[in-house]
């Protein structure tokens, strides 16, 4: 009785879909991000003001940096922290607890150590390729999925009771990534060197338009895979033999939502290298600020996402100038106490 009252719940709150406080919030989140894009965009090393491009009284330098350096490396990492933040809220509404995180399983290790292999031994045997730039996004990807498919394998569904074993391969795997990275940096030449250091600790610097165009098409379109099983992911929640009942096709739900992930993790570590704990932090923020339901909580992941890496990106530009510093160890500052203390509140009786 009490399970069929519950499912009555879950199925008239899913009906609902949004809010007004969510929307509302959602606005809040797309305008902040569209404020965070403009002063990442204007303010660095070289000042840009906005003002005098829009009216076209820009010095040509200062719209060479903005339209060839500055505006690509704003984009991307908008795209990235986009990217990451969804597919972290999917992974956790798929895993059913809240420790998922393409970092923390591994996902990013596998993505990272297949943009490594393609590095150091594919790069020679392609070049000249007509697809030659898309050819690094895809080993990343199929390094996210092998990971991704190999958890699901390993922890029987992504339920409750496998969250300590899904914890364990992630660390057994980012270990492993490790040691083979270690490998192909020991056997690399000056020039692989100089691309696998760039794996280790993340970077939006050196993209280009013909590297980036590629990715907004690839990354979009796994974002906008995902959205659609917010619904699913919230009656999943139940556990699925409730979900199936529901009429939810399990199969096809974790199909989506593993390769959507990967694809989208893989695209960004491919361009980006491993950028940890936005894919935990994120999605918690945005339960806090605005709910559980995940067709709130995915855009909003996305959103502000893109926010916290558009800030993170600027920050390690500015700490130091005129170097900068990896950006995946300001998302590491941010997440790891976070990280810490969600671990503690989730000992809490």
């Amino acid at each position: 009785m009490k399970s069929s009252t519950k499912l009555l719940r879950l199925w008239r709150i899913n009906k609902a879909f949004l809010s007004r406080s969510q929307i509302s919030i959602l606005i809040k989140l797309a305008t902040l991000s569209l404020f965070c894009l403009m002063v990442a965009t204007s303010i660095g090393s070289y000042e840009i003001p906005l003002l005098q491009i829009m009216l076209g009284d820009a010095q040509l330098l200062q719209q060479i940096v903005l339209i060839e350096i500055r505006l690509p490396r704003v984009i991307l990492s908008a795209l990235v922290g986009a990217g990451l933040g969804v597919a972290g809220a999917s992974l956790q509404g798929l895993f059913r607890n809240p420790l998922a995180d393409p970092g923390l399983i591994g996902v990013s290790a596998g993505a990272a150590l297949g943009a490594a292999l393609f590095i150091v031994v594919g790069s020679g045997v392609t070049t000249g390729f007509i697809a030659g730039v898309f050819l690094l996004p895809i080993a990343a990807i199929l390094g996210a999925s092998f990971v991704i498919i190999m958890l699901y394998l390993l922890t029987q569904g992504f339920g409750h009771q496998g969250v300590t074993y899904m914890l364990l391969v992630g660390i057994a795997v980012n270990a492993i990534a490790s040691v083979a990275i270690g490998i192909l940096t020991f056997v690399s030449t000056d020039a692989e060197l100089r691309g696998l250091m760039f794996w280790t600790m993340g970077s939006f610097g050196g993209v280009t338009w013909p590297v980036l165009l590629p990715a907004i098409f690839i990354i979009l379109i796994a974002i906008f895979y995902l959205l659609p099983s917010a619904r699913q992911l919230d009656i999943i929640q139940l556990g699925e033999p409730e979900a199936y009942r529901l009429g939810v096709n399990i199969k096809k739900l974790k199909y989506r939502i593993i390769f959507s992930s990967a694809t989208a993790v893989g695209a960004s570590v491919a361009l980006s290298g491993m950028i940890g704990f936005v894919g935990l932090v994120v999605p918690h923020l945005a339960r806090l600020i605005g709910g559980v339901n995940h067709n709130y909580l995915l855009p909003a992941s996305a959103l502000m996402g893109a926010s916290l890496m558009i800030t993170a990106d600027l920050i390690s530009r500015l700490v130091i100038q005129p170097a900068e510093l990896p950006v995946g160890l300001i998302t590491s500052a941010i997440g790891s106490p976070f990280f810490l203390w969600l671990i503690f509140r989730l000992r809490r009786p």
